[in-house]
This record gives C-alpha cells, structure tokens and sequence, in this order.
C-alpha cells in the first residue's frame, strides 16, 4: 500500500464572512450587495484542507477562539480527517475572522482580525514536536506571530524536515531564518513587499526573486495567477502557464495551489511536475464561490488532470 504524505501545517484559521459585491462603496457611501456567505477559512487552514482532500494525512497546529466560531473550526478540521490534537482554543478571545470582498470580475478585497490565531506561541510548538517529527513537510503562512513562525522554520531545518513558507500576508522578514527555508512561495505583490523591486512585468519578477536567492533562500517560486508561476533556482528559470478557466471567485486559490503543491510535492518527489498539478489545482478552484468548499477531492482532481493531457 502506497504511503501517504504526511504533512504539517503550522499557522491560522478564519471564519470567511464573504460579501459580494457589483462595486465597493465610495466613502460615505451604502450599497446594495447581491449575496453574503460564511466559510471556513485562514490561509494555514485553506492549505491543510486543499492537501488533506488530495490524500495527505495533515496535522495541524493552531489555535481556535473560545466562541462558536472556534468550536465550529475544530468541527470542521475534523471532518476532513486533519489530526486535530494540537488545534486548541484560547478562552474568552474571539477566533479569527476574516471579512471578503468578491467582485464581479471575481476579484476579491480581504480584511483579516487574527483573534486566536495572534496566541500560536513558539511552546506551543514545542508541545507537538513529537508530531511533527512524524511528518514529511512542514507548511507555514505569516497570519500568526513571526515570533513562531521562526521556530517552526528553525525545527525544521534542525530535524531535516523540508519547510515550505507562503509569505503572506506579507512584510519584511528575517533572512538568518528565511534562508533555511526549502521553498518560499509568494505571490506577485508579496514578492514585491518582500524585496521592495518592481514585479510588473516576467522579467522584473526574476530580477525581483533572484534577489532573494542572492540573500540564501533556496528555491523560489511566484504564484502569478492568471499566468501560472514561476519557479526561480540558481540552476534557472522555469515559467508554468496556467490552466484557463472561466473563474467565479479567486478567493483562497493562492491556497489551493500551496497546498497541492505541497502534496505532490512530497508524493512525486518532482517539483516541475508538482507545479502543473498545483496550477491546476488553483485554476479549479476557482470555479466555484468560497475557499475551503470549493476545493476538490484527488478522485474528481484526477479526472480534470487526464482531460487536459
């Protein structure tokens, strides 16, 4: 019987409040909204879900609000068969919210509030080292402490465990620690904040990441929406287009790429493969409004990758 990856993800959870819009609202100004949704969401609980679908067995490590958000959170790892033994809740602090914005085009505007997600503390882990120890990949996102997510790049690298980092939301970050990193995976405008040079075009973008490579970080790769990505090593360049689709709603598609990626990743052994599979992956979900509920399972993802050989 085939081993399945083992994957650990470190990092947030949301309640997705979801609000589409025809236009958003000038200042001062109340419109109407065609529809409001709820999910679930946070960009470390989107990739645990994406890669647990796909058939990883994911531990995930974080922390949910003493409310009935929180509760309904840990419910829902659950019911993707996400080992949940270090998903916690901190009493009498909200779980993290996160309010969207969906436009016409499908382009979305995010707010995030962290709530529980700002309590994830390097002892917490501690707690789950012997865990995560077990695990083929350790996943991790920037919407808790940076404190924390520091610790968790410095476990891995100690224990020899491959660590991949999506740099979002973004901001400016220590390379003693990001260098260690196996794959720090951004998107345009993250990769932008992270080296303050210009991305607007494919040149510019590897000018802008083979910065960082020239700062330690191993392997590069941008996440370009419709264009596909870009992955940048010192050995080159390698540009995968993306799949067309007719899209719906972005919303939690950088997600759905990290996490497929991080999947195949560890079952292919084959990065070059592992980012036509994400890219795909993305495009899909793309199909359909939310985040975590538009995300498909392995049987029905197979079906679309032998259409489109």
């Amino acid at each position: 019987m085939e081993k399945r990856p083992k994957i650990a993800v470190i990092g947030s959870n949301m309640i997705d409040l979801i609000t589409n819009v025809r236009r958003m609202p000038r200042r001062g100004e109340t419109i109407d909204a065609p529809s409001f949704d709820m999910g679930f969401g946070g960009k470390g609980a989107n990739q645990a879900v994406a890669a647990s679908k796909l058939g990883a067995d994911v531990v995930m490590v974080t922390k949910v609000g003493g409310d009935m958000f929180g509760r309904e959170v840990k419910r829902n790892f659950e019911s993707f068969g996400i080992d949940t033994s270090f998903v916690e809740h901190v009493e009498n602090v909200s779980n993290g919210v996160a309010p969207i914005f969906v436009d016409e085009s499908g382009d979305n505007y995010i707010l995030i509030v962290k709530g529980a997600n700002s309590f994830l503390k390097e002892e917490d882990i501690d707690r789950a080292s012997g865990l995560l120890s077990e695990c083929d990949l350790i996943l991790l996102q920037l919407e808790i402490p940076l404190e924390s997510v520091y610790h968790a790049i410095d476990f891995g690298f100690r224990n020899g465990i491959p660590v991949v980092l999506n740099p979002a939301p973004a901001r400016k970050l220590d390379f003693q620690h990001i260098c260690k990193v196996d794959f720090l995976i951004p998107n345009e405008t993250e990769l932008e904040i992270l080296t303050g040079l210009p991305v607007q075009t494919d040149e510019q973008v590897q000018q802008a990441a083979k910065s960082l490579l020239k700062k330690g970080v191993k392997t590069v790769i941008i996440t370009l929406g419709e264009r596909g990505s870009m992955l940048v090593q010192d050995a080159g360049i390698r540009h995968v287009p993306a799949v067309k689709v007719e899209t719906k709603d972005t919303t939690g598609a950088g997600d759905a790429y990290i996490g497929s990626l991080a999947y195949y990743l560890v079952s292919t052994k084959d990065l070059a493969k592992s980012m036509e599979c994400a890219n795909l992956y993305a495009a899909l979900s793309t199909l359909k409004t939310g985040t975590q509920k538009a995300f498909i399972g392995k049987d029905e993802f197979e079906k679309h990758m032998n259409q489109t050989r």
